[in-house]
């Protein structure tokens, strides 16, 4: 199943508190970007990003986004847009950026 549009945009607004968000979209999904840095994903309706050791404090549980893809983990909680800004700002900390 696919990500609907409404669900992405509905995602892009909860996650404005944070500049320099972009999207593209990949086979019906949508990967996601904070200043060029790839932290996550929209798969089947589901915010996911990836599991990283900053933000492991958070307790999100693992999940799949497709079929032989390695787990990541669910933001269950999209509706307070504090704390996805938080997880987003986090789960880029241990990320490499490729522009670097």
């Amino acid at each position: 199943m696919a990500t609907s549009k409404e669900y992405k945009n509905f995602i892009l607004e909860q996650l404005d508190l944070l500049n320099n968000i972009t999207c593209r979209s990949m086979m019906g999904e949508f990967l996601l970007y904070y200043k060029d840095i790839l932290f996550g994903g929209i798969y089947d309706d589901r915010l996911l990003v990836k599991i990283v050791e900053t933000n492991k404090k958070y307790n999100m549980q693992e999940q799949m986004p497709y079929e032989s893809a390695k787990p990541m983990y669910l933001v269950d909680d999209v509706d307070d847009k504090e704390l996805l800004k938080e997880i987003v700002v986090e789960t880029c900390k241990s990320l490499p950026n490729k522009k670097d």
